[in-house]
């Protein structure tokens, strides 16, 4: 069964960050109808750190939920824009994992980034995600906390290959955000 991505694309028009994942987990998985909806996914976490040195500052922790009232203003203020590298998949097995995702169609990576003329930062969010940005843009992925920059439409624009916010990912919380962070710094956004 082919699915079709169930949020639309989050671009407020001054972001100048623009976060890609693969695709988010199947329905039953989430704890709000928004990206990073599975609550043992660590990227609400991450930035509660890198913000607000607290990770469980986007967490309703009694609700076992993120605060999604709290995010959409913080994306709006900061100018973080998200999406998926895939509009359309197949699951191969029932997990959200990117070794069972096959992708049918991919995102208009050119039109998200046009319609964020501010942009100059991408951060891929995983492998698969990162083969299929550096794929559409012939660049060299780079490594893990590592960037590659590109030009598109006239303007410099910095890939960043982020460590994955799933649990699968061994590394902590923590040690996620520092790499994050730099991404924040160099923007100017803290």
């Amino acid at each position: 069964m082919t699915e079709t991505h169930p949020f639309t694309p989050f671009l407020p028009p001054s972001a100048r960050l623009l976060m890609l994942g693969t695709f988010p987990p199947a329905e039953k998985r989430w704890c709000m109808p928004f990206y990073y909806p599975n609550y043992q996914n660590d990227m609400w976490r991450i930035f509660g750190i890198c913000f607000f040195d607290d990770k469980t500052h986007f967490l309703l922790e009694e609700e076992k939920r993120f605060d999604l009232d709290a995010i959409i203003p913080f994306l709006d203020d900061k100018g973080i824009a998200l999406f998926d590298t895939a509009l359309r998949v197949r699951r191969t097995k029932n997990t959200a994992s990117d070794k069972d995702l096959e992708i049918v169609e991919e995102s208009d990576l050119d039109g998200m980034l046009r319609s964020l003329p501010q942009c100059r930062a991408v951060i891929t969010a995983g492998q698969l995600a990162t083969t299929v940005f550096c794929r559409h843009y012939a660049i060299a992925e780079p490594r893990v906390g590592m960037y590659s920059e590109f030009c598109f439409d006239g303007r410099q624009v910095r890939l960043y290959r982020m460590p994955s916010s799933s649990r699968a990912y061994p590394m902590s919380p923590e040690r996620k955000a520092g790499f994050y962070d730099e991404v924040f710094s160099w923007l100017g956004m803290k």
